[in-house]
């Protein structure tokens, strides 16, 4: 099979051909037609991320067609369409899966990243941790719903019952969860980075009721706000548009320094919370609410050979939106 391979940190990627995985027990073989570019793609290839299996297949938001079943599989047949996410294994006795909080396990394995992932033909996957999709949605545009929508949708969670909510950067998860929010009657208040004018259009135009820069101040006092860009700095920037006993949620899995900054802007019982992985509880529950709702994910399709491309105009912010590759 053709694939994308990581074979040292910092990249680019390989060109290679491997052998088709054998299908163990317990796993599905997956024949891979789509699979998105996430930004923690970026920090796996760019050494941010310190742990990856090497040499390593990434991708972890894969969309494809169950091929082969290996043995005590349950609920799937052949020719099914499934996604795979990014969490990939949990251990099951831990303290933190016992207690429903599968994401935090300690020998957890991630798809793409301690495991291979989907740029490539085939992969092959826990069968417990794929997922069947909304019928509603092209392969292309599910592929986003498995890490930018499912881990929008827990840092959505996490407001709680927000009424006005701020989203720092209008990537791949905030254009997904944005309509999310904006079909609950939530106020959406994007910031985006200055003179980025395509990323303030797509917010103003999936519901958002106010968009401007990332550094300045809100029109309104927010309840709650979301950080999906990578940058520290915007933690003080959040904090101090939010009222009292608003939450700061930041939902990425790697963020650059925070800066030192005053008590003030925190005191008054805000918070701030971070977002680690996803469960699958997450999934079931995300995945059946996109099925209700039109979301409407836009996104940016290269060929397989094109991944590292793909990568550099997401590093570079060359589209709005979400990647995707198409296998």
């Amino acid at each position: 099979m053709k694939a994308m391979v990581l074979d040292s940190r910092g990249g680019p990627l390989s060109q290679a051909d491997h052998a088709v995985p054998e299908v163990c027990s317990g796993h599905l073989l997956i024949k891979v037609t789509h699979c998105g570019v996430c930004r923690t793609d970026l920090h796996i290839i760019d050494n941010e991320l310190k742990e990856p299996a090497l040499p390593l297949i990434p991708g972890h938001e894969i969309v494809g067609t169950v091929k082969t079943i290996g043995q005590k599989v349950q609920g799937f047949s052949v020719g099914d369409r499934v996604g795979v996410p990014w969490l990939g294994w949990t251990c099951g006795h831990c303290r933190w899966c016992v207690t429903d909080r599968e994401n935090l396990c300690d020998e957890a394995k991630f798809t793409g990243y301690t495991i291979d992932g989907g740029y490539a033909e085939y992969c092959l996957a826990d069968s417990r941790y794929c997922f069947k999709l909304p019928e509603s949605y092209d392969d292309a545009k599910a592929a986003p719903l498995l890490c930018a929508g499912l881990i929008g949708y827990r840092s959505y969670k996490m407001c709680g019952d927000a009424k006005r909510i701020g989203i720092y950067g209008f990537g791949a998860a905030a254009h997904i969860i944005a309509q999310v929010a904006h079909h609950d009657g939530r106020e959406l208040y994007a910031f985006v980075r200055p003179q980025d004018n395509d990323a303030r259009s797509l917010a103003m135009n999936l519901g958002c009721k106010w968009a401007g820069d990332s550094d300045g101040p809100s029109p309104e006092k927010l309840d709650a706000a979301i950080i999906f860009a990578p940058v520290g700095e915007l933690v003080p920037h959040a904090l101090s548009n939010l009222d009292k006993a608003g939450k700061l949620v930041l939902g990425g899995i790697h963020m650059s320094d925070l800066p030192a900054m005053p008590y003030e802007i925190l005191w008054q019982e805000r918070s701030i919370k971070s977002v680690t992985n996803l469960t699958r509880a997450d999934a079931i529950e995300f995945f059946a609410r996109a099925a209700q709702i039109n979301i409407n994910c836009a996104v940016t399709v290269y060929p397989l050979a094109r991944a590292n491309e793909a990568l550099d105009d997401l590093r570079a912010g060359k589209f709005t939106g979400a990647a995707v590759l198409r296998i």
